[in-house]
């Protein structure tokens, strides 16, 4: 947090700072990501983003959007119901995220490839359901990509019987740079506003797909990346490109 008082142009200037930061302190692990990336679409395989909260917000910065990469799939604990046939009151636990066994159902309904990539996405990386899903992805094989805030969960105990944290299982941590508690301009008296995790969350998803796109442009492969759904033929020459992937990724209304 910062000592900044609350207002438009603070946050502004705040936040604009952590940025910068990040684009200079973030750049070897970006690189790294994107290598890890660059590796599954060669390979045939597709990216699976999960996180539940606001942190789904970064899921859709990675997965099916205009400028993005093809080969991306949305897990989400919506899953549960949209394919596997729970009933939509299980939805109303605020508290499933945190549930033993619900990560292993949600790969299941996945079924990914072996090839596949997990990028996992947690500002506190300590949730059960997170550190489960990271778990059970790197138990059968496939490599982890998470993106966090060290500062966070440097600062809060683990809650999983493992003792892990999200950072703790990943080949490739993105440090998100967000406060303890996310929020981050202090309120007089206590207290703080103004979370900062999905602003800096969406250009290290951004930074990394950029550096994807120039690593397979550099050995002479096209990326597969979407078109706007709303610009003439974009829709159908995405569905062009989904073909490729058929039945591994999903596309629900959201």
């Amino acid at each position: 947090m910062t000592a900044e008082s609350p207002s438009a142009k603070g946050f502004a200037r705040e936040s604009l700072a952590v940025l910068d930061r990040i684009t200079e302190s973030a750049r070897d692990e970006v690189v790294h990501a994107a290598e890890l990336i660059a590796q599954c679409v060669r390979s045939d395989g597709v990216i699976q983003a999960f996180g539940t909260g606001h942190s789904q917000a970064i899921v859709l910065e990675l997965a099916g959007r205009a400028g993005g990469l093809v080969p991306t799939n949305r897990l989400s604990i919506a899953d549960l119901v949209l394919y596997g046939g729970d009933e939509p009151s299980v939805l109303d636990d605020p508290l499933l995220e945190r549930e033993s066994g619900v990560a292993a159902r949600l790969y299941d309904l996945a079924a990914p490839s072996p090839q596949d990539l997990f990028v996992v996405i947690s500002n506190s990386g300590v949730n059960n359901v997170i550190v489960e899903m990271a778990l059970h992805a790197k138990e059968h094989g496939h490599s982890v990509l998470a993106i966090t805030s060290l500062a966070h969960t440097r600062a809060v105990p683990a809650a999983h019987p493992s003792g892990k944290k999200l950072a703790d299982l990943a080949d490739v941590v993105l440090d998100n740079a967000a406060p303890r508690g996310d929020a981050l301009l202090e309120l007089p008296g206590g207290g703080s506003v103004c979370a900062l995790s999905t602003l800096t969350g969406v250009m290290l998803v951004q930074m990394t797909v950029a550096e994807t796109a120039s690593l397979l442009l550099a050995s002479g492969e096209r990326p597969p990346v979407y078109v706007s759904a709303n610009v003439p033929g974009g829709f159908e020459s995405n569905l062009d490109l989904e073909k490729r992937y058929a039945g591994r990724i999903r596309r629900p209304a959201s």
